[in-house]
């Protein structure tokens, strides 16, 4: 109980236009590894707007007219509530929730990936996905009772306005001439294009373990196919950096093997990540002033 009524809560509520996944209700989260610890957040999950139950229960094709009406669309909704952070009163409530932002909103995806993470392993499903911020529909910050926030209401909250996107047009053109490019076979991806975004989600999403590991067999990717690369793209120097890492990588990746890398390999694993990310970047602009096929 706070002075004024019962006890308050902080919480950062996401809505995306699919169903996060497991069922909805709530859940709540423990540090990990650590099961008498304190619970550091509750996640309520709510499906809206879900399609009627007769309509998917239909298992024969139907005919399908030249113009149908777009199908209902089901709506995911997540509050993510800081219950180990009650806030001292009313007056501490209002004053965090002035203050309250995109940092909260992050930190807030950040545990719900969390959580969407161990349904992916749990369900063995590959394609159940993480939340990035420029997927969200509707995104608040706001603070309630425990018992509202326990069904995702509250009793002040803030909507968030959708990130910027506006972008020159230069840079808008960019990845899609690149797009044309390889669609139409005048350019080809590399395997370390998409393994160096496995590695990116981990690091980003704190699972410091799994991007080690996913960094050591991206690193030998990049520096094969980078290493064959014509001279004319500008990539030996880098190619170079990159290769003198890999003791320091592989020392990440071992250890992470049985335990949580040291603070010093994680961030080896960060480095080297940024590092490789801005090789990838100088090839895609290289390539992008040499229309050549390659």
């Amino acid at each position: 109980m706070t002075r004024d009524g019962p006890a308050l809560f902080g919480f950062a509520q996401v809505e995306v236009p699919w169903q996060l996944g497991p069922d909805d209700g709530r859940y709540v989260l423990r540090p990990d590894g650590d099961p008498g610890a304190q619970v550091t957040h509750v996640i309520v999950l709510a499906t809206l707007g879900a399609p009627q139950r007769h309509r998917l229960g239909a298992r024969r094709p139907r005919d399908a007219g030249p113009a149908p009406d777009p199908a209902p669309v089901t709506t995911g909704r997540a509050t993510i509530v800081r219950s180990a952070e009650p806030l001292a009163d009313r007056a501490a409530a209002e004053s965090w929730l002035r203050g309250a932002g995109e940092d909260d909103l992050d930190a807030g995806l950040l545990t719900l990936n969390r959580m969407l993470s161990t349904f992916r392993r749990v369900v063995a499903d590959p394609y159940a996905v993480s939340v990035g911020r420029h997927q969200l529909i509707a995104s608040r910050v706001g603070y309630g009772s425990g018992e509202q926030v326990a069904d995702g209401r509250w009793e002040q909250a803030r909507e968030l306005p959708p990130p910027n996107r506006s972008r020159r047009r230069v840079q808008a053109l960019g990845p899609q001439a690149r797009l044309a490019a390889t669609l139409g076979a005048k350019q080809r991806m590399l395997v370390c294009e998409e393994l160096v975004l496995r590695a990116r989600i981990d690091l980003d999403e704190d699972r410091p373990r799994e991007a080690s590991l996913q960094l050591l067999v991206t690193l030998d990717a990049a520096v094969a196919e980078l290493g064959r690369e014509p001279s004319g793209l500008g990539l030996s120097e880098r190619v170079d950096e990159l290769r003198e890492r890999r003791p320091q990588v592989a020392a990440a990746a071992q250890s992470a093997l049985g335990a949580m890398p040291s603070p010093e390999q994680i961030e080896t694993v960060r480095s080297t990540l940024q590092r490789l990310e801005a090789a990838l970047r100088a090839r895609a602009v290289a390539l992008s002033r040499d229309p050549a096929p390659r």
